[in-house]
């Protein structure tokens, strides 16, 4: 079941990674904290922000944007400045990327990762447009 979050939770992990999120994911992430959603005809899980805010939150936010995006990364082939925000359960996951590369704003295209291929595509302009 997700819960919101506050602005200062994520503004958190946005401290701890060094990457600001795209303005659409943290609006959703402010009134649902994790969920489903439908792109393409494929079910995905959003991947929360981690809540500190009391025990039973971190209980269900612990495989966090972070802890998911490190995962990825550990396994090879995933962009180096990516994060992921939704998975689908089979290895793939929706992620957003620096915008422009190189900076430490993540832009608001969400892109498809295949885990077999290793390669990403825009699959939406934003998670609002989802």
């Amino acid at each position: 079941m997700p819960y919101p979050i506050t602005r200062e939770e994520i503004s958190k992990t946005e401290a701890m990674t060094g990457y600001i999120f795209p303005q659409g994911v943290k609006e959703r992430m402010v009134r649902d904290n994790g969920g489903e959603i439908s792109v393409a005809g494929d079910g995905w899980q959003l991947v929360p922000f981690l809540d500190t805010t009391d025990e039973e939150r971190v209980a269900h936010t612990s495989n966090d944007i972070v802890r998911e995006t490190s995962s990825k990364r550990s396994s090879g082939g995933f962009p180096h400045a990516g994060f992921v925000i939704a998975h689908n359960n089979g290895g793939d996951c929706l992620l957003v990327v620096p915008d422009p590369e190189g900076s430490k704003t993540l832009g608001d295209t969400i892109y498809f990762w295949d885990h077999e291929t290793r390669r990403y595509e825009p699959v939406a302009d934003s998670l609002d447009s989802i």
